[in-house]
């Protein structure tokens, strides 16, 4: 393994192992000590790589802004998806993200933490990415008339948020059955009627 590869490899450990301990323990209390520990690195490793607690934080949260945009991404640039559908199935591939992947989860709770100011803003391009998908969706008339698209956007915010900040008690609430449940009641009221 050259010298490239093994600090790629490097930087990975120690920033999946501070995505997981941000998570369990939240930014102020994780040391990084116990960051160096569970990645198997050096302490002298991990302060080459990053020079603090908030520059290794940053770089989830930068890495967590990417993973949720390619996501967000693929899903919009699918061919014969209604805009409404592509919401709904962001969704569900949002939350899946949060449960299975830690540096995203991390990169959400770093962005609700107080004890610091946050690089990146998730919860904000969830939003800008929701409203966008729902002008697309009155644009083709997909929105049942009257549908407020900026109120319908901030429920679906809300309600994600919320099911996140559930889950990081009781990942229980992160099952795609709590998502189902929401559009089931939501759905019916934003969408236009497909009769003629």
């Amino acid at each position: 393994m050259t010298k490239q590869e093994r600090a790629i490899r490097t930087r990975e450990a120690l920033r999946q192992a501070a995505a997981e301990i941000f998570t369990q323990e939240g930014f102020p209390r994780a040391s990084l000590p116990l960051i160096s520990h569970v990645a198997g690195v050096s302490k002298g490793a991990l302060y080459f790589h990053f020079h603090s607690k908030d520059d290794l934080a940053r770089a989830i949260e930068e890495e967590a802004d990417a993973r949720v945009e390619l996501i967000l991404q693929r899903l919009q640039e699918r061919e014969g998806v209604t805009s409404l559908q592509t919401v709904i199935d962001a969704t569900h591939a949002l939350m899946k993200s949060v449960a299975t992947d830690a540096v995203v989860r991390a990169g959400f709770r770093l962005g609700a933490e107080v004890a610091r100011e946050s690089s990146v803003d998730l919860w904000g391009r969830w939003q800008a990415w929701v409203y966008a998908m729902l002008l697309r969706a009155e644009k083709s008339a997909e929105l049942a008339p009257g549908v407020s698209r900026s109120a319908a956007g901030a429920v679906i915010v809300i309600a994600v948020a919320g099911i996140e900040a559930l889950a990081s008690k009781n990942t229980e609430w992160i099952a795609p059955e709590h998502l189902n449940l929401l559009w089931e009641l939501l759905l019916p009221q934003l969408e236009a009627c497909p009769c003629s």
